[in-house]
C-alpha cells in the first residue's frame, strides 16, 4: 500500500532517501507548474525545480507539519522563480541557507552534518563526474556560487556551468528515486581529517615554510592559475604566498569541503594593520588531487553574497 505524504516526510527526516524521493516524485509536476507559470518555458523554469530538490534534502527537516510537505516544495519553488525574474544577481538561484556560512555560524560542512541525510548526500556527491562535483560544490560549498564565479574558477562558459548543474541535480534526484535503503559509511571522520590537514598547512605556511607544504604534497608538475590569469607551477605557488607574507598578508582557513579527487579551502585574507585595503577579504582554493596530492590549483577571490531567504517549516 501506497505511503501517505506525512508518513513519507516522517521517514525522510528519520534519514530514508527512498521515502524524500518518492515526495518528490509524486509533488514534482505541482512544482513544475509553480516554476512554468511564474517563468515560463526553458532552463530558469527547470533550474528553480531542480534547486528546489537540492534544498529538500537537507529543509525536510526544518518542515513542522508533514501533512504540508506539497505547499512547502512549491513554496520554495515559487521563491526560486521569483529571484530569477528580479535580473542579474551575484547569487544563484535557490541558494539554501543550509549551505551559507555567515559569520558566527556553523560550515556548511557542520551545518549538513546535522542532517539526518547526510552520508547519501556525500555519497551521492562523490559518485557525480569530477566536473560535475567541482560545480556542485563551488555552487552550494562556497562563496563562489553564481554561475559567472564558478565558469571564472572552472575556465568554462556560463553556459556549461549551467548544463554540468543541471546534470548533476538530475543524478542527485534520480539517485533519490532509485537509493531504496543502501548504506552508506559514515563520513565525518574524513570530513574532520581534511579540515585537520588544511589547519595544519596554512599554519605551516603563516610561519613562512609553504615550500615544504607544496614539496609535501603537491606533484611536481602541478600547474597553478592564479588571479589576473597567471599560470605557472610550483615556483608561483611559493612565490606568491612568499609576497604575501612580506607584505604582511595572513590567512585564516574558513572552510573546508572535499569529495574525491576535490579539495576546496576557503580563507580569510587579512591585510596589514597599516594598508587595510592591501588584499581581497578572501581567497578560494580550488585543488584538483591526484592519489591524493595536488595536481593542478586555481587562485579565486570570490564575492560572497547571499539571499537565503528559502521558507521557513511550515
Amino acid at each position: 500500500m501506497a505511503h501517505g505524504d506525512a508518513e513519507l516526510v516522517l521517514l525522510a527526516q528519520a534519514g530514508d532517501a527512498a521515502a524524500l524521493g518518492v515526495l518528490l516524485a509524486r509533488h514534482e509536476a505541482e512544482m513544475r507548474a509553480v516554476a512554468l507559470s511564474l517563468l515560463g518555458y526553458g532552463p530558469d523554469a527547470e533550474d528553480a525545480v531542480q534547486d528546489a530538490m537540492v534544498v529538500a534534502l537537507r529543509r525536510i527537516g526544518d518542515l513542522r507539519d508533514p501533512t504540508a510537505v506539497g505547499p512547502w516544495l512549491r513554496a520554495i519553488v515559487r521563491n526560486n522563480s521569483r529571484m530569477t525574474l528580479r535580473g542579474p544577481r551575484p547569487v544563484p538561484v535557490a541558494d539554501p541557507e543550509w549551505f551559507a556560512a555567515p559569520a558566527a555560524t556553523p560550515t556548511p560542512e557542520e551545518a549538513l552534518d546535522r542532517g539526518a541525510l547526510r552520508d547519501w548526500v556525500w555519497h551521492a556527491i562523490g559518485e557525480l563526474s569530477e566536473p560535475d562535483r567541482l560545480v556542485t560544490l563551488l555552487r552550494y560549498f562556497s562563496d563562489a556560487s553564481s554561475y559567472e564565479q564558478i565558469a571564472a574558477v572552472c575556465g568554462v562558459p556560463v553556459g556549461t556551468v549551467r548544463s554540468r548543474l543541471s546534470h548533476a541535480r538530475r543524478v542527485l534526484a534520480g539517485g533519490l528515486r532509485a537509493s531504496a535503503s543502501a548504506a552508506h559509511g559514515d563520513l565525518t571522520a574524513s570530513s574532520d581529517a581534511r579540515w585537520r590537514e588544511g589547519r595544519d598547512m596554512i599554519a605551516t605556511a603563516m610561519r613562512g615554510d609553504f615550500d615544504r607544504v607544496v614539496r609535501e604534497s603537491w606533484w611536481p608538475d602541478a600547474e597553478m592559475l592564479a588571479p589576473g590569469g597567471l599560470r605557472g607551477g610550483t615556483d608561483l605557488a611559493v612565490q606568491g604566498m612568499t609576497k604575501d607574507l612580506t607584505d604582511g598578508v595572513r590567512q585564516r582557513l574558513r572552510n573546508v569541503v572535499a569529495s574525491g579527487d576535490v579539495l576546496i579551502w576557503e580563507t580569510d585574507l587579512i591585510s596589514p594593520p597599516d594598508d587595510p585595503e592591501h588584499c581581497p577579504p578572501g581567497a578560494l582554493w580550488m585543488q584538483l588531487l591526484r592519489e591524493g596530492r595536488v595536481r593542478h590549483l586555481t587562485l579565486f577571490h570570490p564575492t560572497p553574497a547571499r539571499d537565503d531567504r528559502q521558507p521557513a517549516g511550515v
